[in-house]
């Protein structure tokens, strides 16, 4: 699944937990009729993914839904969701190459050996 956007949150990297995970947050602003705010996380060696941009930078993020179950200490059972981010590209960064320009009219000879009263024998 993918989710395109504008970067409007870049969050550090965090420790959590006891201190060996690593964890960074972004928030991504689609761009449609009603604008969604969408957090991704990114764990691990992931984190560094996130280097090369900036607030305001149009990116296509590439993320897995993660869910997981959780009984408290009462036995209720609740159900968490997370959105993980595993690759970002830039959008709009390349302009598409320009087409090589068509030769002007004024480049071609105009043919010299044409005779308006030769006829041939085709229909049209």
């Amino acid at each position: 699944m993918e989710v395109s956007g504008k970067i409007k949150m870049l969050g550090e990297s965090k420790n959590v937990g006891s201190g060996s995970f690593l964890k960074r947050e972004l928030v991504v602003t689609t761009d449609e009729q009603y604008p969604q705010h969408i957090l991704v996380e990114f764990v691990q060696d992931k984190c560094d993914l996130l280097n090369n941009y900036q607030v305001g930078d149009a990116v296509k993020v590439s993320i897995n839904l993660r869910g997981r179950e959780w009984v408290d200490p009462q036995g209720v059972t609740k159900y968490f969701n997370a959105i993980q981010g595993w690759r970002v590209e830039k959008l709009g960064a390349a302009a598409p190459a320009p087409a090589a320009p068509m030769p002007a009219a004024e480049t071609f000879a105009p043919a010299e050996n044409f005779k308006e009263e030769e006829h041939d024998d085709l229909p049209f």
